[in-house]
């Protein structure tokens, strides 16, 4: 709930910025004696230059050993995924949507094997934060309570590209399992045509 709110909050923030910077662009001339005269110069102001972009991921905590972003500048940095050139933003979607439905809720290659499910947003509404659960194994017994491990995967749809971030919320090291997790995405994606790298390890 408080990522949830944490979100949000940054939507409205970079909303009120984008809307404070196009007054500002209007000029003086748009401070007439009238407001009439103030909201048709308003509404001549481009689109583009009132609706806030995208909300960019996170970038991981420096050097994170559980943790890979396109926002990182470090070892944890990814490549963003880009659908091919010419295909309708909604198309694209669907592809992502598609990708990630495919992930099994058993798990795969020994990792996730307590199921996934999306908590925060929808694809469709071009934000959303997934929570991907560890099997109850001997880790998560000595270490965690018995619980499972909890990863957050989040995805953000841009113009032409999809910003991601996947982190597990506890421990210094994810033995692999959050490259494991975007590497099966990513490879579904390829099969589609985007541009979406492996990511190896350092």
């Amino acid at each position: 709930e408080g990522r949830g709110i944490a979100r949000l909050f940054r939507r409205i923030t970079m909303l009120l910025s984008a809307f404070v910077a196009a007054f500002a662009a209007v000029g003086s001339e748009a401070l007439a004696p009238t407001r009439r005269e103030f909201f048709g110069t308003l509404a001549g102001t481009s689109v583009a230059a009132v609706v806030a972009p995208a909300v960019a991921v996170e970038p991981c905590k420096p050097n994170a050993n559980n943790c890979w972003s396109t926002a990182s500048t470090d070892k944890t940095k990814m490549a963003p995924w880009t659908w091919p050139s010419g295909t309708p933003k909604a198309k694209a979607v669907a592809e992502l949507a598609d990708a990630v439905a495919s992930y099994p809720q058993e798990g795969q290659s020994g990792v996730d094997l307590g199921g996934w499910k999306a908590v925060d947003g929808s694809l469709e509404g071009g934000s959303v934060r997934y929570e991907f659960k560890s099997g109850i194994g001997n880790f998560a017994k000595f270490f965690n309570g018995g619980q499972p491990f909890v990863d957050d995967l989040e995805i953000e749809v841009g113009a032409s590209d999809v910003q991601i971030r996947s982190a597990s919320r506890v421990g210094d090291s994810d033995l692999g399992v959050n490259a494991k997790r975007l590497n099966f995405l990513a490879d579904k994606l390829r099969s589609k045509g985007w541009d979406a790298p492996d990511i190896v390890p350092k």
